[in-house]
């Protein structure tokens, strides 16, 4: 066999594990971005170190110690990535200044479901998937030290055996258990609960459907029905977050009313529904990118809010349009 079809043979197999690895990686990093980088630097690692694998574990095993090694080195420098609501209490509705916008490495990010999760699903691993990748988890994954956040994410999110893991990490089934308990301590004091994203749903369908009429008509009143009592409005990499519909509301009827009038193109996020949004440009022709919104459904109303800002890198990257006429 010739040198290029041994190299392209490689890369297929390598290419196979991309999306699950990525997952991985961005429950890991709490970035998009730098899950990445992290599966690509994972495979030239791979694909330089091929010759000497010789099948002594599986590929898909040897991968991930790879990709967690890499992920590892690069938590070991980097500053714990947060969502609004970690860095302080919720502020007012009134508020006419939402804070100097923080740097994009702090911040937890959306990621499309086609990423992060494995395409051809068991649909019956496709609810635990898209919980997995949920911006509530995602950003509780990350009070967690590295190590553990690796634990609780191979047992408890990919199912790997106590033993696995501990080969995987070079340490003790003792050890990984231990890390699991601590790992699954920290997060039972997180609330991370939300009802799980149906598409086919029709309540959640309906719910969606009268978000976006009251959204884009900007009603306010209408909108506060579809709200859970403490919805929570956050705005990435702006520190202000809001609590409650009659802040949320105060906001969007003040500092806020220049969302009056936009359009939203529907996505899907983190296996949650999300919105492309669109205010009306100022040059007062057609509409301008404004914020990727994440939303977090329970209990048949809307839970949460995330309204991503940074829209030249996320609108690309969701296959959202330059603008709407």
């Amino acid at each position: 066999m010739s040198e290029v079809a041994t190299s392209a043979s490689v890369e297929a197999q390598l290419e196979a594990y991309r999306s699950e690895l990525t997952g991985y990686c961005y429950r890991m990093l709490g970035s998009v971005f730098e899950a990445e980088d992290a599966v690509q630097d994972t495979f030239v690692r791979a694909w330089r170190g091929f010759d000497r694998f010789e099948g002594r574990a599986s590929l898909r095993s040897w991968l991930y110690r790879i990709a967690t090694n890499v992920c590892l080195t690069m938590l070991g420098s980097a500053q714990r990535r947060v969502l609004p609501m970690d860095l302080g209490p919720a502020g007012s509705g009134r508020a006419t200044d939402p804070g100097e916008p923080r740097p994009e490495e702090i911040w937890v990010g959306p990621a499309p479901d086609s990423r992060v999760l494995p395409e051809n699903s068991d649909p019956a691993d496709v609810v635990a998937e898209r919980e997995s990748v949920r911006l509530a988890f995602v950003a509780a994954l990350q009070h967690l030290p590295p190590r553990q956040r690796a634990v609780l994410i191979l047992r408890e999110v990919l199912a790997w055996s106590a033993q696995e893991v501990a080969e995987l990490l070079d340490t003790s089934v003792a050890s990984v258990n231990s890390a699991l308990q601590r790992a699954r301590a920290t997060l039972a004091a997180v609330d991370t609960a939300a009802d799980v994203y149906k598409p086919m749903d029709d309540e959640q369908k309906a719910l969606l459907a009268r978000y976006v009429t009251a959204f884009e008509a900007y009603d306010l009143d209408a909108l506060t029905t579809l709200l859970h009592e403490d919805v929570t409005l956050s705005m990435p990499p702006l520190p202000l977050w809001l609590r409650g519909h009659d802040d949320v509301c105060a906001w969007m009827a003040g500092t806020g009313i220049g969302c009056r009038g936009s359009r939203l193109v529907p996505v899907v996020a983190n296996g949650m529904p999300a919105f492309g949004q669109y205010r009306p440009s100022r040059t007062g022709s057609g509409h301008d990118p404004w914020s990727l919104i994440v939303l977090e459904l329970s209990g048949g109303r809307i839970a949460a809010m995330t309204n991503f800002l940074d829209t030249a890198r996320l609108f690309p990257m969701f296959g959202l349009p330059a603008r709407l006429g």
